[in-house]
């Protein structure tokens, strides 16, 4: 995680944070006033004919102590403890922020459990660091460092000093076992990450299981990550276990020393029986920080733990530079010019020396078995990874000198995994946005071909879809997500295989409704099945990567070629042989 947004956020709210610092201090210091009113108190109770009113003085003063500590503590809280919280949210926003410009190859090599773990366990676990565990931090230090002081120079600075002999040993194991919290804190992170990406994933590969009969093998991974969970935390708390019990024996060896050293110093009159009470209070007083910063310390290693992985997600770099001025959405004709790409990390190019033009207003149809190359190509038009210039151009415009925001608004796209929103039919339609009116969404509703099943829905275009869309069907999910891309009007409209999971005559009928509506509109149709390019303008095949074949329909069945052979097998004309 980048400093500077911590920098940035603390700036944000200094004034707060400064104010909430001043009563931190204040409710520390009205605090360690007690012991010695107290001790005062009981010296007072030791002289006889002693005057009443001085005890009421003394009563007056441990209730305004008490007050000025409730009111003071109330408000440091509230600041300090409540921009804790805004970090939370702030940092969260942030993280968020990052997976949106992250490219989808980042995403190809992550799990989504991590991702979630990320967003939630450790940015917790740094909320907890920098409010509540540095805020009892800075409030056991001052309280510490007053008491030592009033123990030194109000009782006795000899007394003070064998009292405190355990200290440093607390301090040096503190250090010790902070380092072992952190380490094994980061194993329960990451055992955290596979266990919210194994639920993810059966939540979401539900049917698939129970399709296959794999319930009792799913339980038993889970379960076998479930222990592995167990067994981390077990171990985090085996190390952090220790500090408290401690803590808590050695400031018995410090209570003992108190007890025979100050005992024998108020038998010989060297200090007040109300001064040895008084240094007992004080002792006591410290004893809940130091308590409190052995807990602080095992927060603290953990949130340095979630820091450092954080910072790691963080600083991972977009693979695409939106370096374009450009902010008009591209329009005009698309030409490619001798394209060649290869995803990173493979050896193979996915596409080659491919040399395409389309006029705009114009329908190419693109066909080719999988693997062929065809969803590369439209992942190329939206610069979803990184291309040279001079090889993509719109209009005159080369693709690269185009915001990456304005390039895909002007592009509507149709992808093959049809992602619905677990919200109402009408906003996984306009996708959230109000700037579309209901008219429009019927309009899109309607030339996709979905209005008539949306209408059987019980509650029509309010019907609230399951998540991932899973109470439609395939050809449903399809057809709402072609609504989703027409209600944008989009000058370029490409269909990635979107139309696969819809019968022949449905097809057909959306197909007209996009030649009626999108006149003077570039749209790209990539297809599995012929019928669904066979009114395109120009159509081509891909194989292997490359353009081997390109033409009306007409003219690539009379090549006897690649097209001709697709075309008869799905239709019955013949066999499949060159493609498959």
């Amino acid at each position: 995680m980048n400093k500077n947004i911590l920098i940035i956020f603390i700036k944000k709210y200094k004034f707060s944070y400064i104010v909430g610092l001043v009563f931190m201090f204040l409710s520390s210091y009205v605090q360690t006033l007690f012991p010695k009113i107290l001790g005062n108190t009981v010296d007072i109770l030791k002289i006889k004919g002693f005057k009443p009113e001085r005890i009421y003085v003394n009563i007056g003063w441990i209730l305004l102590i008490a007050a000025g500590t409730f009111a003071f503590t109330y408000i440091w809280r509230n600041l300090v403890i409540g921009n804790a919280r805004k970090l939370e949210c702030y940092l969260r926003e942030k993280l968020f922020d990052h997976f949106q410009i992250l490219s989808p190859e980042f995403y190809n090599q992550r799990k989504t459990g991590d991702l979630i773990a990320y967003a939630i366990n450790d940015i917790n676990a740094v909320r907890q660091t920098l409010g509540p565990a540095l805020s009892m931090a800075i409030n056991g230090i001052v309280v510490c460092a007053i008491s030592v002081y009033s123990m030194t120079r109000a009782v006795n600075w000899q007394l003070t000093l064998m009292a405190l002999l355990p200290v440093p040993v607390m301090v040096y194991i503190m250090i010790h076992i902070g380092k072992a919290v952190k380490k094994r804190f980061k194993r329960v992170q990451e055992t955290f990450a596979s266990i919210s990406d194994r639920v993810n994933e059966n939540i979401n590969g539900m049917r698939v299981i129970k399709s296959y009969v794999q319930e009792e093998k799913e339980v038993e991974r889970f379960e076998k990550l479930n222990d592995q969970m167990v067994d981390s935390n077990l171990s985090m708390i085996r190390v952090s276990a220790f500090l408290p019990p401690l803590i808590e024996l050695c400031f018995t060896v410090s209570f003992v020393i108190n007890l025979i050293w100050g005992g024998n110093m108020v038998l010989k009159g060297s200090i007040s029986l109300g001064d040895f009470i008084a240094f007992n209070g004080y002792l006591t007083m410290i004893l809940a920080p130091v308590l409190s910063i052995g807990q602080v310390t095992t927060i603290f290693q953990r949130g340095m733990a979630s820091f450092g992985r954080l910072n790691q997600i963080m600083s991972v770099k977009p693979c695409i530079e939106d370096t374009g001025t450009i902010m008009q959405p591209p329009r005009g004709q698309i030409k490619i010019n001798k394209l060649t790409f290869t995803y990173p990390g493979t050896g193979k190019a996915a596409l080659k020396n491919i040399g395409l033009t389309i006029p705009k207003g114009h329908i190419l149809g693109i066909i080719g078995k999988t693997g062929s190359g065809k969803s590369t190509l439209v992942n190329l038009l939206l610069k979803m990874y990184p291309i040279g210039n001079g090889l993509i151009y719109f209009g005159d415009k080369d693709i690269n000198e185009f915001k990456l925001e304005a390039l895909r608004s002007g592009i509507g796209v149709v992808p093959q995994d049809n992602f619905m929103f677990h919200a109402s039919v009408a906003d996984n339609i306009r996708f959230f946005k109000e700037i579309y009116k209901p008219e429009e969404v019927i309009k899109a509703a309607q030339d996709s071909c979905i209005y008539e099943s949306i209408m059987e829905f019980p509650k029509g275009f309010e019907a609230v879809l399951g998540e991932r869309g899973v109470n439609i069907s395939g050809g449903q999910k399809q057809r709402i997500s072609i609504a989703r891309a027409l209600v944008r009007e989009p000058e370029i409209l490409v269909l990635d295989d979107a139309l696969s999971a819809v019968d022949t005559v449905t097809e057909s009928k959306i197909l007209n409704n996009l030649r009626r509506v999108r006149k003077n509109k570039t749209t790209v149709i990539v297809a599995s099945r012929i019928s669904a390019v066979m009114q395109a303008d120009e159509i081509i095949v891909l194989d292997k990567g490359e353009i081997r074949e390109r033409g009306t329909h007409a003219q690539l069945i009379d090549k006897g070629g690649i097209y001709n052979e697709i075309y008869r097998y799905q239709f019955g004309t013949g066999k499949l042989e060159s493609v498959g």
